[in-house]
């Protein structure tokens, strides 16, 4: 029988490290904000990290922790969890998609709508840019002018001049509001 004690104690630790990450409060999210827009009849709506690491570096990664729930009628609250990403300096955004066909990631074709915020992450604090982002981007390709960034994640106010609070760095995002 106490052979069988450390076994079944393995055995749970192991089922433990396989479980669901935690489904939090959108506000107890590194990143939150409102949902709004037209989405249709009962639309699946998630979220994805997308954007591009220097050098060339693609992602679009839904897979990232987050809770989108309803708060009314063509409103919903969510929160998403920033990764971390050593090493590797990028610009990326959320965008949120009605996941049409039900697969948990963001595919080309299926309605998206994203903001006018940007992430950029950098390893250290220093210029960053200027950076073409692709045509294949939601909404089209954009050119990120040259910018002074703060080590780890920044938010650049796409709708703002730049200047000493634009970018800013930031450990939570709250606010981070995408409409259709």
């Amino acid at each position: 029988m106490r052979s069988l004690l450390p076994a079944a104690l393995l055995l749970s630790l192991t089922l433990a490290a396989c479980g669901q990450q935690e489904v939090k409060a959108p506000a107890d999210y590194a990143l939150s904000g409102t949902i709004g827009g037209d989405w249709g009849t009962s639309p699946r709506l998630r979220l994805a990290l997308v954007g591009t690491g220097v050098p060339v570096a693609v992602t679009n990664n839904s897979g990232i922790a987050q809770n989108v729930i309803s708060a009314g009628a063509n409103t919903w609250q969510y929160g998403f969890d920033l990764p971390g990403i050593p090493g590797l300096a990028g610009v990326y955004q959320v965008v949120v998609f009605n996941d049409a066909n039900n697969d948990a990631k963001f595919t080309l074709g299926e309605t998206v709508a994203r903001n006018r915020l940007w992430l950029v992450f950098s390893p250290a604090g220093g210029t960053f840019g200027p950076l073409d982002l692709p045509e294949s981007w939601p909404g089209g390709g954009e050119l990120l002018p040259q910018m002074t960034v703060s080590r780890g994640w920044n938010l650049y106010d796409r709708s703002q001049a730049l200047g000493d609070s634009n970018p800013r760095a930031v450990t939570k995002i709250t606010g981070y509001d995408i409409s259709r």
